[in-house]
């Protein structure tokens, strides 16, 4: 088996739909063996019926719960096949030419423990997606909302001045089109399940990275990504939570214990900003 993918998937049943229907389609004149996974995270949509009604061939996963993309993905991993492992988030769209040129680009550089492609949108314009490792500083800025007054202030965290022509080493590449080399999942096993969402694939690249394997990035494939399409369906409250406890658990694991209560602390702080200036905002309405 040259590639498993896996997808996991939350009330996407549509778009999910249309990203399968690409990856068979890509195959169908490609030279490479796949399997494909889709692990439902419970989905009220009907999207584990219309897997078994129009992809008999799916190896479908379908929880009675939300585990979470870190579990998730690491159900289907315990059962993948593949010489390399493909996580997709299910708002993607692989290209005719994507998954075989991406399993291409892997063999040929035998450095890369995980690889990513570019990302673009609906209109074929590449999308910005290269992170550093995230630093106490940058975390800080985002929790108490400073590039509001400061809108330059994560240029090096973003890395504004990324070639993205060029292929590269990085820190961290997008969790939405992530290969993994099997033999890096046999050294150091999956996701970090105590990541519910967000994070799990920052700390995966420092994993790689810390055990002396390359995170890449490949131009010279491309996968269209409708970005967030799930997370969109989340109420903002909730998103905030999950972000902020999986902030907080990533610095926990990898940075010292002051700069974890550091950020602890800031989060009520940037809370209140964020409700003191929606009021502000919301009284010189009233006044005009």
């Amino acid at each position: 088996m040259d590639l498993s993918i896996i997808i996991v998937s939350w009330n996407v049943k549509n778009l999910l739909r249309e990203n399968l229907k690409a990856i068979f389609g890509s195959a169908e004149t490609q030279n490479f063996a796949f399997e494909i996974f889709v692990v439902d995270n419970s989905s009220k949509d009907g999207t584990v019926e219309m897997i078994k009604r129009e992809f008999p061939t799916v190896n479908l996963i379908a929880n009675n719960h939300n585990a979470g993309f870190a579990k998730a993905n690491n159900q289907a991993i315990k059962k993948a096949c593949g010489e390399f492992i493909l996580l997709l988030n299910p708002d993607m769209c692989v290209l005719r030419e994507t998954l075989e040129k991406m399993v291409k680009w892997m063999r040929e550089n035998r450095q890369a423990a995980v690889a990513g492609c570019r990302l673009i949108d609906q209109n074929g314009n590449t999308i910005n997606h290269i992170r550093r490792f995230p630093t106490i500083w940058d975390q800080l800025a985002i929790v108490l909302k400073l590039p509001h007054i400061f809108p330059k202030i994560l240029d090096e965290y973003l890395i504004k001045n990324f070639d993205y022509s060029q292929e590269a080493s990085v820190d961290s590449i997008r969790g939405s089109f992530f290969m993994i080399r099997r033999e890096v999942i046999e050294e150091l096993g999956g996701l970090d399940e105590r990541y519910f969402i967000w994070f799990e694939e920052v700390d995966f690249c420092k994993q790689v990275k810390n055990a002396g394997w390359k995170v890449m990035y490949a131009p010279t494939v491309k996968c269209v990504d409708y970005i967030g399409q799930s997370f969109s369906q989340i109420k903002t409250g909730a998103t905030q939570k999950y972000f902020r406890n999986s902030m907080l658990k990533y610095f926990k694991k990898w940075h010292p214990a002051w700069q974890y209560w550091i950020l602890k602390i800031a989060w009520p702080i940037g809370i209140f900003m964020v409700w003191a200036g929606k009021k502000v905002n919301f009284k010189r309405k009233a006044k005009t």
